[in-house]
């Protein structure tokens, strides 16, 4: 992408983390039932046992592998890493998580030659809020970071966006027609795809397979 408005988001929760530290409203997100709600369907992406190396693409403070390791060994099958844009937040997820791997790349402008692939990544709230960017100007931008994302995957991605079946649209958040995303997938990335609409979220999550 030519313009790099979509920093605005990035801003948004650096500003987020500085405003209420590490914590759920840091990220962002507004409650703590939702926010594990989220992680456990994220993780629906993966088969129960399916030894894997997982990517946690926009892992802000690593809330999704503190979840993991809180399940008493459950997701102990998967090999968790963790890659977002901000170096600030990165650098409080390898303060806390010193032994996982955590990478810190703008995949629009960097070279991720270096990065090796993964079996599966994880994009849970990357997509959800557009802040100040046109509808046209977030799908561009989302079309480029899935495309991206999934050449770096040898199995599958998950991610979520905001459900256009709903009563009324906040102007920050990216609400995207279901026809429009089909179209994308299966005519760019791919036609083996799941669309879960079945959690209760004014959202649905997509897991998009190779």
């Amino acid at each position: 992408m030519e313009s790099k408005k979509y920093l605005n988001i990035i801003k948004h929760y650096e500003n987020c983390i500085s405003k209420h530290g590490d914590t759920l409203k840091g990220a962002d997100w507004p409650n703590e039932n939702d926010a594990i709600l989220r992680y456990k369907i994220m993780l629906g992406l993966i088969k129960d046992g399916e030894t894997c190396n997982l990517l946690d693409f926009g892992c802000g403070a690593g809330h999704m592998f503190e979840f993991m390791t809180n399940q008493n060994k459950l997701y102990d099958y998967i090999n968790y890493s963790g890659l977002d844009i901000s170096e600030k937040i990165i650098s409080l997820s390898k303060e806390k998580f010193p032994k996982n791997n955590f990478y810190c790349f703008d995949i629009l402008q960097d070279d991720i030659n270096t990065l090796s692939n993964f079996d599966y990544a994880i994009l849970n709230g990357v997509f959800t809020e557009k802040i100040d960017l046109t509808f046209d100007e977030m799908w561009l931008y989302f079309k480029s970071m899935i495309t991206v994302v999934f050449d770096k995957v040898d199995k599958g991605i998950a991610f979520n966006v905001m459900s256009k079946a709903v009563e009324w649209e906040r102007d920050d958040l990216f609400h995207l027609p279901t026809d429009l995303l089909i179209d994308f997938m299966t005519k760019n990335l791919s036609r083996n795809f799941v669309i879960r609409n079945d959690y209760g979220l004014y959202e649905y999550t997509v897991y998009l397979y190779k």
